[in-house]
């Protein structure tokens, strides 16, 4: 059993799995910890009387008309069904481009392992199937 090749393909695979999976745990854990580094500070920034003055409720500012939707979180069902319609199409398109790129991997990876891999253990076991 330890002098068949496929057995150090596995160990060496489980080794290259447990590796990749170690950087990956670093990486994340580097990414999302606690900052160690010296905290930033800004000086304060006083405000002058010109920022603070400001216009009178409601009425434009220079006495220029309002063009644009008004402040606020848009209501209308109208605006969401297009919003969202588009949105939903736009996700269909990617998970279908997905599903193509994740079953072109597969169909490669199984051709690669039923023609370079298996023929190649079966040689080096000797022939036996």
């Amino acid at each position: 059993m330890i002098r068949a090749p496929l057995t150090w393909m596995v160990v060496a695979e489980v080794v290259v799995v447990v590796a990749l999976v170690l950087v990956a745990w670093h990486a994340f854990g580097g990414a999302t910890g606690p900052q160690s580094g010296p905290a930033v500070g800004f000086p304060a920034a006083e405000a002058s009387p010109a920022d603070t003055a400001l216009p009178a409720a409601g009425v434009p500012a220079g006495g220029a008309t309002f063009h644009g939707p008004f402040p606020g979180l848009n209501l209308g069902i109208g605006f969401w069904r297009s919003r969202m319609s588009s949105l939903n199409g736009d996700e269909a398109a990617f998970e279908a481009l997905e599903w193509r790129v994740t079953h072109a991997v597969m169909a490669a990876a199984h051709d690669y392992l039923e023609t370079v891999v298996l023929p190649a253990v079966r040689r080096a076991e000797g022939g036996a199937a």
